[in-house]
């Protein structure tokens, strides 16, 4: 008889420390404790209150009573936390709703909401002392769920409202919702304990700190089987309703409004700690006197770098600049002279490239070389691996992200990894005669790297297998060290994405723009090749327009959250571009990644911005100010912005101009 198997024990993780009995909470009150707070366990341990829908419709129909604001209002939640806020504003039809939070746990939990409601609300990470946004921006700044007087220093406190007098308008309003002060330095419970769900519970421990002025807390987080997991201090500022009027004084609000006080419902009504009871206020901004100021404002320094004309171009119609690549090039230099707050010189002559940067003393080097070094695409990361070397610094992509988004492969192996729709692709290496080629009609073959569309032609687009071997030999033959994509030739409708800013300070799409190929002839197939940047005679240059995209707003966001999560895996900064496909089906699927793309005037990034009524000038501005803000190169910086203009289709000839556009 055999013996019976022995059941396999459940492994358990091994429980964290705990300090135990502690004298003095205080004593152990990380000065920054709200930087590893807000995490999973923060959503879990006050889910009771900070997930109750009820509460949060409870708070925003606060926020647009005692603000009026309406729906075309300019809106912060500044410490947002997850987004409740900001999402049930959105839900009521406010469309310009933005939120703030140091947590990144938190930002992306409130993006990941944000999308599968399909909700639109611009979330980024931020510290409220400064968030880094434009003066006068907003008509409403909330602070709401108690989200005030974290910081052990009281003068950062001011400073967070010194920050939001100066981002709100004129006409602006504050809100904020924090604990009642007075009540809570009377009535804390010094401990507690609850259950937060079938398996955890947390005891709590608080006292007042020595001066009276903050109640310290401490929470101990267990699971029921594997012990403690979380032993963790915070604290706040208890502020009354005098003291809290006299500081918004002191910051200069007016007009300060007290609203009474509000309960928080509890799900599980038990310990509700410093959301018991709150106090709700109101004030119109400050007005802040106009400031001079003293001596002259020494402008940004910035170094253009630019492909040489001088050079043969293998790229560029012809094999060198054309005139309108020289005229792409004076319309930039006509484009960076409106913008004041700059001064700019320019470097195009390769042959002393190296020499020129190592004698420059700038600001910021503008990189637009994105014809590579020496006219050579496959050395576009050779310029920025310079600037390393010397030290200078420079805005868009570093050569690592040069480097992994010139390999098309590559990056569809990497989005892959983010759950971002790829179509089927089959890698061919160079010189490789006994390749599995794939029997999917119709295919497109094009290069594995490359920049321009080069190698990709109407040819390209096979539908038996005698077109692909044909197309596969002259591929060869024009790229002997290229490896070949063999793809699924995706038939439905292209889109572009294009963002501009960074993660941590901030990242922004512009309008989404799609190809319109309904007037192209119906023999040829539908792609934008070769022919429709470089040959102005071509269907493809002159029958080709672009639009801005009526997807619908939810399948915008996901291709806007596609390319958020692709510029920060990939390295991309200040700006990139990511293009995107629909199959048959409708799916749409990722094509490729421009870390450093097209800055002409008539590309595809100026279209974009142009749809939503922003002038080239404006759109290099902020590209330089997104690198400005990463670089920490002056404190702040804001592009004047130049009149809007209407957004109207434009050929494909017009949108490529023959430019130095590159990708």
């Amino acid at each position: 008889m055999a013996p019976t198997p022995k059941a396999k024990k459940t492994r358990r993780p091994s429980p964290r420390s705990c300090l135990g009995p502690v004298a003095d909470l205080e004593q152990h009150l990380p000065a920054e404790w709200w930087r590893k707070l807000f995490n999973a366990l923060y959503v879990k341990t006050d889910g009771d209150v900070v997930e109750n829908l009820e509460n949060t419709r409870r708070d925003v129909d606060f926020i647009v009573a005692a603000a009026a604001i309406n729906p075309s209002s300019q809106i912060l939640d500044l410490c947002c936390g997850q987004g409740r806020h900001c999402l049930e504003l959105a839900r009521r039809g406010f469309r310009n709703v933005s939120g703030v939070d140091r947590s990144r746990y938190l930002i992306r939990l409130a993006k990941k909401r944000a999308q599968s409601e399909g909700l639109a609300v611009a979330f980024k990470e931020g510290d409220a002392r400064n968030p880094r946004i434009g003066d006068a921006s907003f008509d409403c700044v909330a602070i709401m769920g108690n989200s005030f007087g974290y910081f052990s220093n009281k003068k950062d406190d001011e400073k967070v409202l010194a920050t939001v007098g100066k981002i709100l308008r004129p006409s602006g309003q504050l809100v904020l919702d924090i604990t009642d002060g007075g009540y809570m330095a009377a009535e804390f419970e010094r401990r507690s304990w609850e259950w937060i769900d079938e398996h955890h519970f947390v005891c709590r421990e608080r006292s007042l700190s020595a001066d009276r002025e903050r109640l310290i807390s401490r929470e101990v987080i267990v699971h029921d089987e594997t012990g403690v997991i979380a032993d963790q201090f915070y604290a706040e500022r208890l502020y009354t309703k005098d003291s809290i009027a006299k500081l918004l004084e002191t910051c200069g609000f007016r007009n300060i409004r007290h609203h009474g006080m509000t309960e928080s419902i509890s799900d599980r009504d038990q310990d509700l700690g410093m959301m018991a009871r709150r106090l709700l206020i109101s004030a119109d901004a400050p007005q802040l006197p106009a400031r001079r100021p003293k001596g002259k404002l020494r402008k940004i320094d910035v170094t253009v770098v630019l492909g040489d004309p001088r050079l043969p171009d293998t790229v560029k119609r012809g094999g060198a600049f054309q005139a309108e690549d020289i005229e792409t090039v004076r319309r930039l230099k006509d484009a960076l002279s409106e913008l004041q707050q700059y001064t700019f010189r320019y470097l195009d002559n390769h042959k002393t490239l190296e020499r020129d940067l190592g004698e420059l003393r700038t600001d910021l080097v503008f990189n637009l070389c994105d014809e590579g070094f020496n006219n050579d695409p496959f050395k576009e990361l050779h310029v920025p691996s310079m600037l390393e070397i010397l030290g200078l610094p420079y805005t868009g992509g570093a050569p690592s992200a040069l480097a992994a988004c010139y390999d098309k492969g590559l990056v569809r192996a990497i989005a892959m990894t983010l759950d971002v729709p790829v179509p089927l692709e089959t890698y061919v290496r160079p010189g490789d005669q006994g390749a599995t080629l794939p029997g999917v009609f119709p295919a497109i073959l094009k290069p594995n790297t490359g920049d321009s569309s080069q190698g990709i032609t109407k040819e390209a687009v096979v539908r038996n297998e005698k077109a692909l071997l044909d197309y596969l030999d002259k591929l060869r033959a024009e790229f002997p060290k290229r490896g070949v994509l063999v793809q699924e030739f995706l038939t439905g409708a292209e889109f572009s994405v294009a963002m501009i800013g960074n993660p941590d300070q901030g990242l922004r799409a512009l309008p989404i723009l799609e190809v319109d190929f309904s007037r192209l002839d119906a023999a040829l197939p539908r792609i934008l090749g070769y022919e429709s940047k470089w040959e102005p005679e071509s269907p493809y240059w002159t029958q080709i327009r672009y639009l801005e995209t009526q997807l619908p707003e939810l399948a915008q966001q996901q291709l806007v959250e596609h390319s958020a999560r692709l510029f920060e895996r990939l390295g991309c900064r200040d700006y990139a571009r990511f293009d995107f496909r629909a199959d048959a089906k409708g799916e749409i699927k990722l094509l490729e990644v421009n870390p450093n793309p097209g800055w002409c005037w008539d590309g595809k990034l100026a279209l974009m911005a142009g749809f939503q009524g922003m002038r080239y000038g404006e759109m290099l501005a902020q590209i330089l100010n997104s690198a400005v803000e990463r670089l920490g190169i002056v404190a702040k910086l804001q592009a004047s912005a130049p009149p809007a203009t209407s957004a109207t289709p434009v050929a494909a000839g017009e949108a490529n101009g023959g430019a130095s556009s590159g990708t």
